[in-house]
């Protein structure tokens, strides 16, 4: 086989197109990363900054590097715990200052010292019951200051630097964007816009009996896992910015509402995804769906847009609860029929029920929109 032929071979032609796609979704996803940590990372350079010219040209440290640090650490890559990363940042530093400086001053530094204050401030810190960042940061305060501050009186220096970078830091992440707020809301319109298209798909397939078609599309069901954890981290991150920033208080109930829509929303997504999975089914055994199970979906995803809408647009998920029971009183008009439609009308109410439960129902009077099926 020639190398031209190598390259028409269809098989070889379907990697190179994978490799291309992953290569440019790789791509998307870093960027995007970095889009979404934009904030931060111009959060801890300007802190970083802050902390340094206050110990440095404003008290005349002459070398405050631990000031910056102890401001990028505080302030990390995320909203959550900062207050607490500030305390255990400025008690470590000042357990591992304490230690060290006392036994620098008896036994002086080398190997054998720095072995030894490592081992005593970790265990102290232990022994306080402290986090592992205060323990992380007891040790390596005593290792700067046996080997970096062996004259007496400079340790304190680098600890009032820590001091410092903490408050600096405290003040920096009281002023958060409302970026991370209203972050929740869009990653919950993405996975709506998700069951939607997933929900066209179905109808699709269900249109026109393609095996093919019908499986591609529950294989692309069975990718979203990750739009959950991605909405569970939006949720956590708002949650943890009303925590840390007093500015913010105002946005609590938003931002709680939508925390409170994760475990629904998961719960319809994997309705979703089992209602694929059953046309797909449908479609291999070649069973006959009446056109209305595919008219009732595209109504549903209509309906599911409007849901997407409203979150995107900061509006109540109410909003979406008129097109949702207009679905329900068109399913509750269909009559099943053999297995697969049987199946397939008993998962479409129980993922109307889910999507209804999002828009502020609870699960008894969501339920009672459909009357008992036989």
């Amino acid at each position: 086989m020639t190398p031209t032929s190598i390259f028409r071979d269809s098989r070889v032609e379907d990697l190179i197109e994978r490799g291309r796609r992953r290569s440019r979704l790789s791509l998307a996803t870093r960027i995007d990363r970095v889009r979404s940590k934009g904030w931060h990372l111009v959060q801890c350079a300007l802190a970083a900054g802050v902390a340094w010219a206050i110990a440095h040209d404003l008290l005349g440290h002459a070398a405050p590097f631990f000031a910056p640090i102890v401001a990028v650490i505080c302030l990390g890559m995320t909203y959550e715990q900062r207050l607490r990363r500030v305390a255990e940042v400025t008690v470590g530093v000042a357990l591992g200052v304490a230690i060290a400086d006392a036994f620098v001053g008896v036994a002086g530094t080398g190997a054998w010292q720095i072995s030894v204050v490592v081992f005593a401030a970790m265990t102290i810190a232990l022994l306080l019951d402290a986090g592992l960042l205060l323990v992380m940061q007891a040790a390596v305060q005593s290792i700067v200051v046996t080997v970096l501050v062996p004259a007496p009186g400079q340790a304190f220096v680098r600890w009032w630097d820590a001091v410092i970078g903490g408050a600096v830091a405290l003040v920096f992440a009281a002023v958060v964007p409302s970026a991370p707020l209203r972050r929740p809301r869009q990653q919950a319109a993405r996975v709506a816009r998700r069951i939607a298209v997933l929900l066209r798909d179905a109808a699709v397939s269900a249109q026109d009996g393609d095996v093919d078609r019908a499986a591609e599309v529950l294989s692309r069901a069975r990718e979203t896992d990750e739009l959950i954890r991605e909405l569970q981290a939006a949720a956590d991150e708002g949650m943890s910015v009303i925590a840390s920033s007093p500015f913010r208080r105002n946005d609590g109930h938003s931002v709680r509402t939508m925390a409170s829509v994760v475990e629904p929303l998961d719960r319809a997504l994997r309705s979703t995804r089992v209602l694929v999975r059953r046309v797909s089914i449908a479609a291999y055994h070649q069973a006959d769906i009446p056109s209305a199970f595919p008219e009732v979906w595209e109504q549903l995803a209509e309906a599911v847009d409007v849901l997407a809408r409203a979150w995107s647009e900061n509006r109540s998920a109410e909003f979406a609860r008129p097109a949702l029971q207009a679905v329900g009183d068109r399913i509750a008009q269909l009559a099943p029929g053999d297995y697969h439609t049987t199946v397939l009308l008993a998962q479409t109410r129980m993922l109307v029920v889910d999507l209804l439960e999002l828009s502020g129902l609870e699960h008894d009077d969501a339920a009672t929109t459909f009357p008992p099926q036989a």
